[in-house]
């Protein structure tokens, strides 16, 4: 009992950070309607703002503050003078800048910090509690509960605010939203800037419990993005919810499932992605897209 009880708690936490990566896709995605493939790539490169910070004497917790609003900033400045230019275009192609911007960022974080592994002070003690049996780090619970209420407050924003609205408005038809006299510019470049913050939440979160590379978010972001598949993109909640269920679906799956064992655990999400789209394409909270004509 106590093994299971600690291989749920451990997929949760490692679920946590999918789902902080998660959340941002899903935020650009409804303020813009795109895939941001770079968000991997700014959450790395805020988690090396944040380190750097510390290097110098800044206590971690202020470290973390300038570099969510470092990320902000950035997130703002790549929609206003990168992305915009494609927005309004082909999908596909504003899919591939992001792919470029990812490659693009982790490449700089190499250039300037060099690739050899960092060790990023953590966020929360590195005490455990004990719980029938099984030991749970004050680092897992302390994760958990900061990516719900990061979902909560997404959700939040989507559905109870002006702003959230007006968000969802821009990426659903920005050409009315503009005729409706919504800023329609400055709405995307928040919603990037707030995305990023996302990012950078979930870089400060992933780089103690790994050790800190340009590289160190790339399978975060491929469970990220399964996640929102599985979740729904018009869904916070059920983006964590995917997250969660990745997380601890492959950690039973790795130790009670012989075939499977840890190296062959990655097949979960993907077996998941093959059942949720044959039953529900949307995700298991997603809306179905209805057009009126």
């Amino acid at each position: 009992m106590g093994t299971f009880i600690q291989l749920v708690v451990d997929g949760l936490s490692t679920g946590s950070i999918y789902a902080a990566l998660a959340l941002a896709i899903v935020l650009v995605n409804q303020a813009t309607g795109l895939i941001n493939f770079a968000q991997g790539g700014m959450a790395v490169l805020s988690a090396y703002v944040a380190w750097w910070f510390t290097t110098i004497g800044v206590p971690l917790i202020l470290a973390i503050l300038l570099s969510v609003l470092f990320s902000f900033v950035l997130g703002a400045f790549l929609e206003r003078y990168v992305m915009r230019r494609f927005e309004r275009g082909d999908p596909d192609t504003a899919v591939v800048v992001t792919i470029g911007l990812l490659t693009l960022i982790t490449g700089i974080c190499g250039w300037l910090w060099s690739y050899n592994n960092q060790q990023m002070p953590s966020l929360f003690p590195l005490d455990t509690v004990q719980v029938l049996g099984a030991s749970i780090s004050v680092r897992s619970i302390g994760t958990t509960v900061v990516i719900i209420a990061i979902m909560l407050l997404l959700q939040g924003l989507f559905i109870g605010t002006k702003f959230g609205l007006a968000l969802r408005a821009v990426a659903v038809n920005p050409q009315s939203a503009s005729f409706s006299g919504l800023p329609v510019g400055r709405l995307l470049m928040a919603g990037w800037g707030l995305a990023a913050v996302l990012g950078a939440v979930a870089g400060a979160l992933v780089a103690p419990q790994l050790t800190l590379t340009p590289g160190m978010m790339d399978n975060a972001l491929v469970y990220a993005l399964a996640a929102v598949i599985l979740g729904g993109l018009s869904s916070p909640i059920g983006v964590v919810i995917a997250a969660w269920m990745i997380g601890v679906l492959e950690n039973l799956a790795a130790v009670y499932v012989p075939f499977i064992g840890y190296d062959l655990k990655v097949v979960v999400p993907f077996a998941l992605i093959f059942v949720v789209l044959l039953v529900r394409p949307q995700g298991l909270f997603g809306r179905k897209a209805v057009v009126r004509v």
